[in-house]
């Protein structure tokens, strides 16, 4: 069940295990993809912002701002979507700079 003060994880938060797979004895690239792959999740962001108490009133404001910030990126891809605004670029490959 866990520590009493930890809260309890929600069933729709419950995920496979990442996975990485190590090929050619290639530790520091398989590295990179896992902190890519946890960056992605929204690992870091979690750690980070369960280091300390979040009072209810901040997370009340926390989670407005989420709820902004989706909506807002919503609508522009609704807008780029209608042609209402120019889409961004796209970003050229690492291996194609060189």
């Amino acid at each position: 069940m866990g520590r009493p003060n930890e809260a309890p994880i929600r069933t729709s938060e419950r995920r496979v295990p990442l996975q990485v797979e190590v090929r050619e004895n290639n530790v520091d690239q398989a590295l990179k993809v896992l902190k890519r792959k946890l960056q992605r999740e929204g690992i870091f962001r979690e750690l980070k912002r369960r280091r300390a108490y979040e009072k209810p009133s901040e997370k009340r404001v926390r989670k407005e701002n989420e709820a902004v910030r989706r909506s807002r990126k919503l609508a522009r891809k609704q807008a780029q979507r209608e042609g209402l605004i120019a889409k961004p670029r796209a970003k050229v490959a690492a291996t194609a700079r060189r």
